[in-house]
């Protein structure tokens, strides 16, 4: 049966009762009046038995309509109950059901109030967590007045407490909480979980006593029993959400710390299997992440390294990190040069799995590879200063150089008469010998423009204090060493350089894009010592003024006077003869 079926039954035959006791007390009320009259007339002919039989039938249908509606009562707080214990446990969140279920609480025990308390589980302290009123109306914080004499009692004892008049009551009208706030019906249970008193339910009502009795009793029981696990229910629903949320929050900080980092991280459990993979491994192996989670490392990275699983299971059984550089193919990459670190997860003692750290270093092995090459031009030293000039962009920087220019005379006539290949051939020759002659003294080559060579000291790539006099060594060395080549080669191919050096400030720097630039420099120092070479005789070393007085000691040398080309300027320079011995 429904409970609407019961309901309807219920009121069904309480209407049956009320109707026999209407007919029942007219009965009687018409046998009174037959016996009054034959007593007036002295007659005895009805016997009193049936008036009695008739007065205590009216007096059992009375008693069976109170059974009854006492009856629908507790059927009433029974359904209500079964209502609120549907509501408590269809949510989790229980702040405005456990309201709720209190109001209809207050309105099946006559209660004024309720209230539900529960400990704090840092604390330790009772606090209120629902206060409602009749009219289904939240009770403000000022406003929540109870007995904490009988709170604690049951919080002590893990008993209910009832009372109809709580100041007449000698257990507790010693209490000034029931005296100065006129407290009389008060019904209070605990709320136990596991054995455990977790808090209390409380009712009063401080204008009517006598309202709460065994039934009240037994329906706020049950109702502490259901919220009682509904409420730690909840609880356990709300840790799970902190750790929930707390792990959630760890881990997108470490997903962010993962995306910071330039080293791919990939962890696994003890069984290999992957746990962990970063953005940045994902990007440097060509794989997502929702394609290697719940995978066998060694099955998602087979091309890593030919014994790698043997690798996974010496960590783990040793205990002991790795570190491996190896080439690699990756699929839809291409070669790749990775550096590998392995290291053991633990935790107290326990091996968890095993952390590996990637690190591309295709780009640094390249890189590395080129600058190889590049030591067979230059030195270390100004290999290792390459950084400096990479970090100008394509800008510059203003400072001191020296500059030698050094230019082979007579080489145009003398390649008119030759094929491609044989000045190709000869001219290398030439320019080989001032290459090394200015690279012999720290000098680097700035460029060659045909048959002349431009070398450059106290760059960013070749900071040297004493650059001046560097420049002018290695522009003797270079004509010794042509001396020397003449002695070798046919008279036709016998040419002399012309060579100018000057000091002064020049803007070095990159020029060109992004993609392809050239280190440089643009000022006085190119500049003048171009003219100088230009206005040199075949096998004459000039310098000028600001090269004299820094090695004009150190050297044998003539002053001239020279007229500069293209130009009236009359100059004063130096011839330079050779060394002081």
């Amino acid at each position: 049966m429904n409970s609407t079926f019961i309901t309807q039954h219920f009121e069904g035959v309480a209407a049956d009762i009320t109707r026999l006791g209407y007919s029942l007390n007219e009965l009687r009320e018409s046998l009174e009046e037959q016996i009054q009259l034959l007593q007036m007339r002295e007659l005895n002919l009805m016997p009193l038995e049936l008036l009695q039989e008739a007065t205590y039938l009216s007096a059992s249908l009375d008693q069976l309509a109170k059974e009854l509606e006492a009856e629908n009562n507790e059927l009433a707080q029974l359904r209500a109950l079964a209502q609120t214990a549907a509501m408590i446990n269809s949510t989790l969140d229980l702040n405005e059901v456990l309201g709720r279920a209190m109001d209809t609480v207050i309105a099946l025990t006559d209660a004024e109030r309720g209230y539900i308390l529960l400990r704090n589980e840092e604390t330790n302290e009772m606090e209120f967590v629902v206060g409602r009123k009749i009219g289904r109306e939240d009770i403000e914080d000022s406003q929540m007045i109870i007995s904490r004499s009988i709170v604690e009692e049951v919080i002590k004892s893990g008993e209910p407490i009832v009372t109809t008049n709580a100041q007449e009551d000698k257990r507790f009208n010693v209490h000034e909480s029931i005296m100065s706030y006129a407290l009389r019906s008060i019904l209070c249970v605990p709320l136990i979980y596991r054995d455990e008193v977790r808090g209390v339910v409380y009712a009063d009502n401080r204008l009517r006593p006598a309202i709460f009795g065994d039934s009240e009793l037994k329906l706020l029981m049950s109702f502490a029993n259901q919220a009682s696990i509904a409420i730690q229910n909840a609880r356990l629903y709300e840790r799970v959400r902190l750790q929930l949320a707390e792990v959630t929050k760890n881990q997108q900080l470490l997903d962010s710390i993962f995306a910071s980092i330039t080293s791919g991280v990939i962890t696994t459990d003890p069984n290999g299997i992957v746990s962990t993979f970063s953005p940045v491994a994902g990007a440097i192996l060509n794989l997502q992440s929702e394609h290697t989670i719940g995978r066998p490392l060694t099955s998602v990275l087979p091309f890593l390294y030919e014994g790698f699983e043997q690798v996974l299971t010496d960590i783990q059984q040793q205990d002991r990190p790795e570190n491996l550089e190896v080439v690699t193919v990756i699929p839809s990459r291409g070669p790749a040069t990775l550096n590998l670190q392995f290291s053991p997860l633990k935790s107290e003692g326990e091996i968890l799995g095993v952390a590996l750290v990637l690190d591309d270093m295709t780009e640094i092995r390249q890189r590395d590879e080129t600058l190889n090459v590049i030591r067979t031009y230059l030195s270390d030293e100004m290999v290792s200063n390459i950084q400096s000039i990479e970090s100008l962009g394509l800008s510059g920087e203003e400072r001191e150089i020296t500059v030698i220019n050094a230019d082979v005379r007579g080489f145009t006539t003398f390649s008119e008469n030759l094929s491609p290949e044989e000045v190709l051939a000869v001219i290398n020759q030439y320019l080989t010998i001032s290459s090394n002659a200015i690279q012999m003294y720290g000098g680097i080559i700035d460029k060659y423009m045909g048959d002349a060579v431009v070398g450059m000291y106290n760059t960013q790539l070749n900071p040297l204090d004493d650059h001046p006099e560097r420049a002018v060594k290695a522009a003797l060395t270079l004509i010794e060493e042509m001396h020397k080549l003449h002695q070798v080669l046919p008279a036709e191919q016998c040419l002399s350089y012309g060579i100018g050096i000057h000091k002064g400030l020049a803007v070095l720097g990159n020029v060109g894009s992004p993609s392809r630039k050239e280190f440089t420099a643009l000022g006085d120092a190119i500049i003048f010592s171009k003219k100088l070479q230009e206005i040199a005789q075949p096998g004459e070393l000039l310098i000028s003024e600001s090269v004299y007085e820094i090695v004009g000691s150190k050297f044998r040398t003539e002053p001239t006077e020279r007229q500069l080309r293209g130009s009236n300027q009359i100059v004063l320079v130096y011839r330079v003869l050779g060394a002081i011995e």
